[in-house]
């Protein structure tokens, strides 16, 4: 009986936070990031900054999410006049990850026109989001 009271719970916390993950999968941070150490710089990101923002993604090799994230992103810079995408391979970039604090791919920062990351969402985000993001980020709106 102890068993199956334990099983029960056991089902029940890996619901629990499988829910949490699929929720919070792909969403930006709500508050904006004010740490001074998240600035990128071009050299860092190895592209030119976007005259109003920068989409940066972080992916690896075998990560099927990657591909989706990079043709949305690609999409949205493509008609945002002033923004630009820039994917970076988190394998090669491995001190730029750590400083970043990258914890799975793929990770997208949003860069104002400074290179300030403005908000960050882990997992594979809805173009509403990306978009709502870029607003927050660039100052008068897209």
């Amino acid at each position: 009986m102890i068993g199956l009271v334990l099983l029960g719970i056991a089902l029940v916390a890996t619901a629990g936070v499988a829910l949490l993950m699929r929720w919070k999968n792909g969403r930006f941070s709500s508050q904006p990031v004010e740490d001074a150490r998240e600035r990128l710089t071009a050299g860092q990101i190895g592209a030119p900054l976007g005259e109003r923002a920068t989409l940066v993604q972080f992916s690896s090799a075998f990560c099927s999410p990657c591909r989706a994230t990079r043709v949305l992103l690609t999409d949205i810079a493509a008609t945002a006049p002033g923004v630009e995408t820039v994917e970076i391979d988190a394998e090669s970039h491995l001190q730029l990850v750590r400083d970043l604090e990258v914890m799975r791919t793929p990770t997208v920062l949003v860069l104002d026109a400074d290179g300030v990351v403005t908000t960050r969402a882990s997992g594979l985000p809805r173009r509403d989001q990306v978009l709502a993001a870029l607003d927050r980020a660039v100052p008068g709106g897209k």
